[in-house]
Order: structure tokens, then C-alpha cells, then sequence
């Protein structure tokens, strides 16, 4: 069976396939941005591939917390950080609502196979946000409800529920493409994110669920 490893752009896509080896088992789609897209794109490849993949993988390029850009984040679990509800007393995730929870564990076994083929990763949660972070409001508020936060994204919880309605493991790997805090595209290193996305391309295609 295949690894499937979905990202959100063709850029990622292209750049994580550049560093698997040849005949590596592993399928590389992109899904769309945001994690409504995410969530459909791989739930339509789940679907159609019938029992073809073996764990879904999350990657591509996000915003570090403590975390220069070039370097690599995997996630200990994913939190749909936006995903609840605002109120006058601040704001109220999904599991204070009780319609559910808004964190996805990863699968321990990959976590651990992906930490011992990438010693130099940093491991925390990565976050999965709607609105990409671009205020020092915005972070302070962030990292205040989220202080084990090490990146966010956008997609990681939507691959990782369509993931888990199909019974499969999931885990996300993040290369960093700038911090997160007041928005400064100058700032930014996409490529040096995007080569840290191919690099680690043979662990990935490593990965033996």
C-alpha cells in the first residue's frame, strides 16, 4: 500500500517530490487551501483509491513560533485554532462548546519514525488556522491560548479528520516560511522553506506505517 502525502499547492507538491527517491511508494497530491478544502480534496482521494493508502501526511510550508524559516516542525497534535466561537468573555474553542473537539492526535508511530529520520526537527503543535496570523494582537492572543504551539497552517486539521473518518494514520510536517506575527511578506524565505520540503522527502518516503 502507498503513503499519500497531501499539501495545499502544486509549488509544495512539486517541491517534496523533488527529493523522493526514485520508486518510492508514496503519492503526492494537492488538496486546495484552508482546511474545508483540505479535508475534501483528501476525503475525494480516500475515497476513490478504495484501501490503496496506508497513513496520510500533511505537508507543506507555515509560519513558525519560535522557529526560523528553513527549519522543519512535526506535529504532536493539530489544533483547529480558530474554530469556535467568540464571545464577550474571550474565546470559546469547540471542545468548551461541546460540539466536539478541535485537536486531532497524530499517530504516535509516525511521529516517532518521522523524529528519528529528522533529528533536527522541532516537535509541538501545529496549529491550523482560516486567517493566516498577521498582528502582534493577533499572536499574543494565539499564543496565550496555545503557549506548546511551534507553527501554524492552514490544512493539517482538515487532512487529519478526513484521515480518521477513514481509519487511517495521519501526521503533519511543516518547513518554516516566516514567523508568525505582524505581516512582513519582505521577510518572508519561501524558498528556503520549499527546499526544506524536499529535503525531507527521503524520510517521508522512509515512513512504514
Amino acid at each position: 500500500m502507498t503513503l499519500l502525502i497531501v499539501t495545499a499547492v502544486a509549488a509544495e507538491a512539486e517541491a517534496l517530490s523533488r527529493g523522493l527517491p526514485p520508486g518510492a511508494d508514496v503519492t503526492v497530491a494537492p488538496v486546495g487551501v484552508g482546511p474545508a478544502a483540505a479535508a475534501a480534496g483528501t476525503a475525494r482521494l480516500l475515497a476513490l483509491a478504495g484501501d490503496r493508502y496506508r497513513a496520510v501526511v500533511s505537508a507543506g510550508i507555515g509560519g513558525g513560533i519560535g522557529l526560523a524559516p528553513g527549519t522543519t516542525a512535526l506535529a504532536t497534535r493539530c489544533i483547529a485554532a480558530d474554530l469556535g466561537a467568540d464571545s464577550p468573555q474571550g474565546f470559546l474553542s469547540l471542545d468548551e462548546l461541546g460540539f466536539g473537539s478541535a485537536t486531532a492526535e497524530v499517530d504516535t508511530a509516525l511521529l516517532a519514525a518521522l523524529r528519528k529520520a529528522l533529528p533536527d526537527a522541532t516537535t509541538g503543535e501545529i496549529l491550523t488556522v482560516s486567517t493566516v496570523t498577521g498582528t502582534a494582537e493577533g499572536t499574543a492572543e494565539l499564543l496565550r491560548r496555545h503557549p506548546n504551539a511551534v507553527a501554524e497552517a492552514m490544512e493539517g486539521y482538515g487532512v487529519a479528520c478526513a484521515a480518521q473518518g477513514a481509519g487511517l494514520s495521519f501526521a503533519e510536517l511543516r518547513t518554516i516560511s516566516n514567523a508568525v506575527g505582524p505581516r512582513d511578506r519582505a521577510a518572508w524565505r519561501i524558498g528556503d522553506a520549499f527546499a526544506a520540503l524536499t529535503a525531507a522527502g527521503p524520510a517521508l518516503a522512509s515512513l512504514r506505517p
